[in-house]
């Protein structure tokens, strides 16, 4: 059969053209019917036609919930702009610039869904984890309505469980694996870091009090 990856397929509305992903279309890392109900949602005919990695901030930032569908199995804008970003399949960097913008909490997790999708189980893990140190609020919106979760948590779902936003995500192996691959240090907690510094911080208070003994000593012997 000729034609590649780089080709494209064309049989299913909405696959993308490109490099593949996972092994596979990356339009494919959606369920077929949740993409069908993302092409016919009114979000998506009136903000994403024509979008590029560029413009697409712009429409990110502007969101005030993410999650994946609500109502009547609508989907919400964050699912229809992570579709848009497969499409895209922005470079690396562009990604990483959405991932360092603190003050666009919104644009952050978008970038994350969207690595957790499509990046290569290492990075995901080096590119997500120090997200579990953000405690931004973010809400989510789901079919029985709002709620109010952080980033951190947000994070360790998309670490931890099989199906984030209404979408089945990739495979993840297990941390440790990785780490026994030689693909990932160990990772330090930050509970480890901080009983580490209180621990250098008991030592130095003793160091302190031994040399100021010893200097007590020296000069009660001098008297």
């Amino acid at each position: 059969m000729e034609g590649g990856p780089e080709r494209g397929i064309t049989l299913e509305r909405g696959l993308v053209k490109g490099q593949e992903i996972h092994s596979q279309n990356p339009a494919r890392l959606i369920e077929k019917i949740i993409r069908e109900r993302i092409f016919d949602s009114l979000y998506w005919k009136e903000q994403c036609f024509g979008l590029t990695a560029a413009t697409l901030c712009d429409r990110a930032v502007e969101m005030t919930y993410i999650g994946g569908q609500y109502g009547q199995q609508r989907p919400t804008p964050f699912l229809c702009l992570a579709f848009k970003m497969i499409q895209l399949q922005p470079e690396k960097e562009i990604i990483l610039e959405y991932m360092a913008s603190e003050d666009f909490k919104y644009l952050r997790a978008l970038a994350a869904f969207y690595i957790r999708l499509t990046y290569p189980a290492a990075e995901v893990y080096k590119l997500l984890e120090p997200l579990l140190a953000d405690y931004h609020k973010l809400k989510l919106r789901n079919m029985n309505g709002f709620r109010l979760i952080h980033v951190d948590e947000f994070a360790d779902m998309l670490l931890t469980e099989e199906r984030v936003c209404d979408i089945a995500l990739p495979r993840l192996p297990k941390r440790i694996v990785l780490e026994d691959m030689e693909e990932l240090e160990p990772r330090e907690s930050a509970l480890g870091s901080e009983l580490s510094d209180l621990e250098g911080d008991s030592d130095n208070v003793s160091d302190v009090e031994s040399n100021t003994g010893v200097d007590k000593d020296d000069g009660e012997a001098d008297e």
